[in-house]
């Protein structure tokens, strides 16, 4: 069965960088195929396995997909960043160790019809949680020209934001843009020859960039980071997998804050801000896959790992 045999990005240094308990407590934050969390889970005995993802779909899924260690695991329909109520709602004060597999999954991708993919038609959706209500469709039909614009440069670092912003202005006041390929169409046709020779599909950052803005990706980052160190217990772990330097940016950043004693200025005698770091960074630079696993799954090229340990 192919979901058994799907293998997650970097599987082997997560379950590593966790270093699991069997009687621990772990959050994995972003579930998706289960692929991480039933390595986890099949190493706990008395532990607790709490699993969150956004997507319903993923969720019923994952019935069947930890069916042998159900006992241990307990399935939250929620977004990450909502650590605090999700922990609160379980009464569990503090856990051993959180992992965070940013972005889209691959169900979102490979599944046509949610819209995630600039090849393959469908309406234009691609939201992660389909409770929500702002979908691609409104952000690309609806939205003014200069925020699409804004978007697609910091989201997409797309550089033909401007061009392709306006192309789109011009459609939808024609006619609404309805679907994927429409909008690929319509991003093609603001782009010069030579963008469009590139290897990288020429949709794929201004997809990227409406990916996140309808799901508000970078702000659940954000907000998951603010919450996650405080919930560990001391000498739990938090890993996090990004796969765009956006989001990568937004850890490294979060993480180093962490880690960080004393602000005080060097000439200042003694310190009297009474910063103290509360993390150690086990990962100054980002754990990246090895050649075996890319052969086996090109999609792991740009995950970058970096993990903390709370002191």
């Amino acid at each position: 069965m192919e979901e058994f045999t799907h293998r997650p990005v970097l599987l082997e240094e997560c379950i590593q960088a966790l270093n699991i308990h069997p009687e621990g407590v772990y959050l994995d934050g972003t579930l998706g195929r289960a692929g991480h969390s039933r390595e986890i889970a099949r190493r706990l005995t008395t532990g607790r396995l709490v699993c969150v993802d956004r997507d319903q779909a993923a969720l019923d899924a994952a019935q069947t997909r930890l069916e042998p260690w159900m006992d241990r695991v307990s399935l939250v329909h929620s977004n990450f960043c909502e650590i605090d109520a999700i922990l609160d709602g379980l009464h569990i004060p503090a856990v051993d160790g959180m992992l965070f597999d940013l972005g889209v999954s691959s169900p979102q991708l490979d599944d046509a019809s949610r819209g995630f993919s600039y090849l393959a038609d469908a309406p234009l959706d691609m939201r992660m949680d389909r409770e929500e209500g702002l979908t691609a469709k409104t952000v690309v039909n609806e939205w003014p020209r200069e925020e699409l614009r804004r978007i697609f440069s910091r989201y997409g670092e797309e550089r033909y934001a401007g061009p392709i912003a306006a192309a789109i202005d011009r459609r939808r006041q024609e006619t609404p843009i309805e679907t994927t390929l429409e909008l690929v169409d319509v991003i093609r046709s603001a782009m010069p020859a030579k963008a469009l020779r590139e290897k990288q599909h020429p949709a794929k950052r201004c997809f990227q960039a409406i990916r996140i803005a309808v799901n508000d990706e970078l702000g659940a980052v954000e907000r998951m980071l603010q919450a996650a160190v405080p919930r560990l217990n001391p000498g739990g772990r938090l890993a996090v997998i990004s796969f765009h330097s956006l989001e990568d940016r937004l850890v490294k950043t979060a993480l180093a804050e962490y880690a960080r004693g004393c602000t005080c200025p060097p000439d200042f005698p003694v310190c009297v801000c009474g910063k103290k770091p509360q993390v150690t960074l086990l990962t100054r630079k980002p754990i990246t896959a090895g050649e075996r696993e890319l052969e086996e799954n090109p999609r792991a090229r740009s995950a970058k790992l970096r993990v903390a340990e709370k002191i």
